[in-house]
């Protein structure tokens, strides 16, 4: 990277550090990126330089639960209060009023979940991956619903322990299946498959049911020294902390319900791919927001993109990421 970068340890409530990387001029418009589940930081590491020559002052948080971050044992600890006041904080370090808030996968729901708690410090939101989403329901009961008694990941993390136990058994295996599974290079490979019941599976296996094994070699989008960064980061922090956001649902649903879409009225936009298992074959998923959202300013979606969109297409998403920052 041919930029200067900084390395902060914030404090954002008693006990609690986030470590953040900052670059670009403190005096120009902040973009803040927020990852997803299971990233850090460093899945923002194509983003930086780009956003910084185009005249942005950049923070990328390794999120709380995750790397060096600060790892509360409390499962409430993960809830959108405390993780989007985990934002406000660091933009207060920074002296920063506003930002565009940026969110991949829970950086997407973060993002969104700022917007809606904290208006007056969200310039805009950029979502990459996950939509809008009002819940009509508990998402808890609406999963049980749909899924009945079948395995559903968000549901097999609910409880504590089986999922954390499973993932830090064998972390390298965790990552380069996870990684892989979500990405466009995945896509298509086997074809549907009936789950079976929550308490017969995982969720490492449950990602390639009816695809077979997982190829040996990395997916083409990650070098392997950035898979060893993410296996050093996973080794540190562990999963209780990132699977608990997801613990965290049903409570961020009755701490938002009450506000409508049409509050948000910051501009919105949305990144996606034609390949990431969140919105493939749901278009209406990804359309909603047009009528939903006031200042919705559009969509890109990068052909055959998976999941990790940001890392597997670093050239398309950038550019339509500073395509619209230019909008505003």
């Amino acid at each position: 990277m041919g930029i200067s970068t900084t390395l902060t340890r914030i404090t954002t409530e008693p006990g609690i550090t986030i470590e953040v990387v900052s670059a670009g001029d403190p005096s120009h418009p902040t973009v803040m990126l927020c990852h997803g589940f299971p990233e850090s930081g460093h899945s923002w590491r194509h983003q930086i330089e780009p956003l910084v020559n185009a005249g942005f002052h950049v923070i990328v948080p390794d999120q709380r639960g995750y790397a060096s971050s600060s790892v509360p044992s409390d499962v409430l600890a993960y809830g959108a209060a405390q993780l989007t006041g985990d934002l406000v904080a660091i933009l207060d370090a920074f002296g920063v009023d506003q930002a565009v808030m940026v969110g991949h996968d829970w950086g997407a729901i973060l993002v969104w979940h700022m917007a809606e708690l904290h208006p007056e410090r969200t310039r805009a939101v950029i979502a990459a991956s996950v939509p809008y989403t009002k819940w009509p329901m508990a998402p808890t009961d609406l999963f049980r619903s749909v899924y009945g008694d079948r395995f559903f990941y968000m549901l097999y993390f609910q409880e504590v322990g089986p999922a954390e136990t499973e993932l830090e058994a064998d972390v390298r295996r965790t990552m380069h299946t996870v990684l892989w599974a979500a990405s466009g290079e995945k896509y298509g490979a086997g074809g549907e498959v009936e789950m079976p019941a929550l308490d017969q599976i995982g969720w490492v296996d449950s990602m390639v049911l009816g695809s077979g094994s997982i190829p040996h070699q990395l997916p083409d989008w990650l070098t392997p020294e950035d898979f060893e960064v993410y296996v050093s980061q996973f080794s540190t922090s562990g999963f209780f902390g990132p699977v608990s956001w997801y613990r965290n649902l049903d409570a961020n649903y009755l701490l938002t319900r009450h506000i409508p879409p049409t509050d948000l009225t910051m501009p919105t936009f949305f990144i996606g791919g034609t390949h990431d298992p969140v919105t493939a074959g749901r278009p209406g998923y990804i359309e909603s927001m047009e009528h939903a959202l006031p200042h919705h300013r559009g969509t890109v979606i990068i052909q055959g993109a998976g999941h990790w969109i940001q890392q597997e297409a670093p050239t398309e998403f950038t550019a339509a990421l500073l395509s619209f920052l230019g909008q505003i």
